[in-house]
């Protein structure tokens, strides 16, 4: 336990910090689930529509810090391939 003002209050940050990232993986993860179930639906506006969210999202998790630039462009790859009706 911190016994110094400082730290106490990193550790608050932090705190704070974790649950912020938690949130922004755990969502690009179900829109990465949605966009798989759409695909696997074969409909191509929900599956564009689903896409495009998933992008938007990852992106702004970039600016936000949340997860690393080279993650993202992996899972818009992934993406990508779900999009165009790559099973594999």
């Amino acid at each position: 336990m911190p016994n110094i003002k400082q730290q106490e209050k990193r550790v608050r940050q932090a705190a704070r910090q974790r649950q912020e990232n938690l949130r922004w993986r755990s969502t690009a993860k179900t829109l990465m689930r949605r966009l798989r179930e759409a695909a696997d639906e074969g409909k191509p506006a929900d599956v564009e529509a689903r896409h495009k969210e998933l992008v938007r999202w990852l992106d702004k998790a970039i600016g936000h810090g949340a997860l690393h630039k080279n993650t993202v462009a992996r899972r818009k790859a992934q993406a990508a391939k779900l999009a165009a009706g790559d099973k594999s």
